[in-house]
């Protein structure tokens, strides 16, 4: 972690010139969990896509949260309006099913100003609240200055691009997503379209080597499930560990069944998606936190 120099140890808290985002689209089941954590914070940012549960409802009880609504066209484009709503020095931009542990809380309500130009957080996946040994979902840069930061597509997800050095956050943060189960596979397969296209489109040099695994199709369904139950550890966390290895599992079938897809269409004589029987993407309002790792 970035070491804090004398001036900005006697610097004001970062808190204190700092506004959270946070984007949503029926996150009821999430949403209070995530507040309740933000009651610190002196102003919170929803973006919202269109909500039809009680997400508005949730937010109003909290009296820092201001929302503005857009209708959603992608993640980058959700979070730039997002941070054209904001003028605090710094943001903290989290998903609707980030839970922040006491421990980050503390951490931030202490922070300086540093030389960093922002900060990377450490998850802890769970399960319906149970806490897993592993996780494939890798740390995220979430707290950030918001001068010169902006938003980027990559694939079926988004990242923020911050021009400058980053730090390390002690604190974790917990990643819990209670939504019903077949919203998150239907996502899934949203997000499976999004990253085969990116995978065909992309050159092979320019892609991870991850990237390059899924794209071969067969690799990464095989050695995916036996990688989180052994590799991570979860196959001691019992029936928590299994639900996520097969999460893990589904999302990456259906990956390889969109590269298939692509790759058979043009001998089948058809054109886009459906042709192998998964479905296209309907839903125009998916939410970050149900992106594969």
């Amino acid at each position: 972690m970035t070491t804090l120099s004398a001036s900005a140890a006697s610097a004001s808290p970062i808190s204190t010139d700092l506004t959270v985002m946070i984007l949503t689209f029926n996150e009821a089941p999430n949403l209070a969990r995530t507040l309740s954590q933000l009651t610190w914070a002196r102003r919170i940012v929803l973006i919202d896509s269109g909500s039809g549960d009680d997400t508005l409802k949730i937010a109003a009880g909290f009296k820092q949260v201001e929302v503005f609504q857009r209708s959603f066209d992608s993640f980058a484009g959700q979070c730039n309006f997002g941070l054209g709503q904001i003028r605090s020095g710094w943001v903290l931009s989290l998903d609707a099913d980030y839970v922040l542990s006491d421990e980050l809380v503390h951490e931030l309500e202490e922070l300086r100003d540093v030389q960093a130009r922002g900060f990377q957080a450490s998850f802890i996946y769970c399960i319906h609240g149970r806490r897993l040994r592993g996780t494939l979902y890798p740390p995220r840069t979430v707290l950030y200055r918001r001068e010169g930061a902006h938003y980027v597509n990559c694939g079926h997800g988004h990242k923020v691009v911050v021009p400058g050095a980053l730090g390390s956050l002690k604190g974790v943060i917990y990643h819990d997503d209670r939504k019903p189960l077949d919203r998150w596979m239907g996502s899934q397969i949203q997000y499976a379209h999004r990253e085969a296209d990116y995978l065909m489109t992309t050159p092979r040099a320019q892609l991870s080597w991850n990237d390059r695994i899924r794209r071969s199709c067969v690799v990464a369904p095989l050695v995916i499930l036996p990688y989180v139950l052994l590799r991570k550890g979860c196959i001691l966390d019992g029936i928590a560990g299994w639900r996520y290895g097969l999460e893990r599992l589904f999302a990456e079938i259906a990956i390889a069944l969109a590269l298939l897809e692509r790759r058979l269409a043009p001998v089948a004589g058809t054109e886009g998606p459906g042709a192998s029987g998964l479905a296209a993407p309907q839903e125009r309002h998916p939410n970050s936190s149900e992106e594969p790792q």
